[in-house]
């Protein structure tokens, strides 16, 4: 079993930057992806980025240039750094590993 949780969501005006955490513990040795969903009000939960433990990442197009994921094998925990906000990127984020263990979400909410 792998336990997910996830901080650092909040509001921030448009244009601002918010870095969500997601520390994982458990059997941390199984873990190769870990990434981040994402649900705004009233739609579908969607993908956001993933890194996998070798480093790769990949983006949803919606968020190329503006977020940025990283992980630290060391702390187990892996980053999104959110620059130049949209009221659109307004959701709760779930951290994944795996694709079968996930957090409880953090919400995060930008003014317009």
């Amino acid at each position: 079993q792998v336990q997910l949780v996830e901080s650092g969501g909040g509001l921030v005006q448009a244009g601002g930057s918010l870095r969500l955490s997601c520390a994982a513990s458990g059997s941390i040795f199984s873990i190769n992806a870990m990434g981040w969903y994402r649900q705004a009000p009233g739609k579908q939960r969607e993908f956001v980025a993933v890194v996998t433990s070798g480093g790769s990442t990949n983006y949803a197009d919606s968020v190329k240039g503006r977020f940025t994921i990283s992980r630290d094998n060391a702390k187990n925990t892996v980053y999104l750094q959110m620059n130049s906000l949209k009221p659109e990127d307004t959701a709760v984020y779930y951290c994944y590993a795996n694709i079968n263990y996930w957090g409880k979400g953090t919400l995060v909410t930008v003014s317009s």
